[in-house]
């Protein structure tokens, strides 16, 4: 069997370490790109008769063209987040299955919602900046006590957020609109429409995907039915914000504070307020997986294939019936 590494070197030395490279190793043939470039023509060569292929990052679309190549191709593995860059109707077409690392990601997004909602809760990060003018007090703290937290879009790292602010005395709304009310209940989640989840919630975290229907789903008209001194968290993204209303609600009070890894365009302008906002907190789109931890991503990967070769349901594959509603 032959096994294509499509990602660059550079790629491939973040997401697959030596041990997860012996494992693939022992499942077949494995084909490299050796370059730092993923052009179609290099991946042509390399695909060239192969039975899988693994993607990542900055990996071409799965054309005719280059599925031309490998005519016993059976399964990719998607070393990266979203599949929709490399995924084609061409692949359904021959029956090509296709796993998505999102699920392993999702944890790393869901971890650092959490861990912002309990920063800007505690107000951390402008009672540091207090304290290196020279200050000391114990201004605007909400503990994860008796509050109530949105969640916009339950999907894996929606979900997987809910069971971790389970281990804390608050209470859990969500709001979408293909999750039924009894997979939330089971979680101890309240199914709630998206109005009501904006006034309710002390806490909103985006967790819904980029598509035409959330485009700007939080804007001037939304921002307003939220509850005064709110916080509203983006892992998901930047799409999702009308960053002007959002700015403006950061601005006049509106909102306590706004946690974004993720804005539209990414990174934001060099001269963008969210850059100077003192209540707007931003990390570098690090939420799903960073440094050690992408090494999941490999490791997941293989885990599929030893499924797929056991002819054992795969975990993480990806329907075209599933894209639509996908980030």
């Amino acid at each position: 069997m032959k096994i294509a590494m499509l990602m660059d070197k550079n790629t491939r030395a973040q997401v697959l370490d030596q041990e997860t490279i012996r494992r693939f190793a022992t499942h077949g043939e494995l084909a490299w790109n050796e370059t730092e470039q993923n052009e179609t023509e290099n991946a042509k060569r390399i695909i060239r008769g192969a039975d899988v292929a693994v993607t990542s990052w900055g990996s071409p679309p799965m054309t005719k063209e280059l599925l031309d190549e490998a005519p016993g191709l059976k399964l990719v593995l998607h070393a990266a987040g979203s599949v929709k860059p490399i995924v084609t109707e061409e692949m359904y077409r021959r029956g090509i299955r296709i796993i998505s690392s999102a699920y392993v990601l999702s944890s790393g997004v869901s971890e650092t919602a959490l861990g912002l909602t309990i920063a800007s809760c505690k107000n951390f990060f402008s009672l540091n900046q207090e304290i290196r003018q020279g200050g000391w007090s114990h201004t605007d703290i909400t503990d994860l006590y008796g509050i109530t937290v949105g969640i916009v879009g339950f999907g894996i790292a929606g979900s997987h957020f809910a069971e971790l602010l389970a281990n804390f005395s608050v209470k859990v709304i969500s709001y979408d609109l293909y999750v039924p009310a009894p997979r939330m209940e089971a979680l101890g989640v309240e199914k709630v429409e998206f109005e009501e989840l904006l006034r309710r919630s002390d806490v909103v975290s985006l967790h819904a995907p980029s598509i035409d229907e959330t485009y700007h789903m939080i804007n001037s008209q939304t921002l307003q039915k939220m509850k005064d001194g709110a916080i509203l968290i983006n892992t998901a993204r930047g799409s999702l914000v009308d960053q002007e209303a959002l700015i403006h609600a950061l601005e006049s009070g509106k909102l306590k504070a706004a946690c974004l890894d993720v804005t539209d365009p990414e990174p934001p302008a060099p001269d963008s307020r969210l850059r100077t906002l003192p209540n707007c907190i931003l990390t570098p789109h690090l939420a799903g997986q960073a440094g050690n931890g992408l090494r999941k991503i490999g490791l997941h990967c293989c885990l599929e294939l030893e499924r797929f070769l056991a002819g054992k349901p795969l975990l993480y594959g990806v329907t075209e019936e599933m894209l639509a509603r996908m980030a």
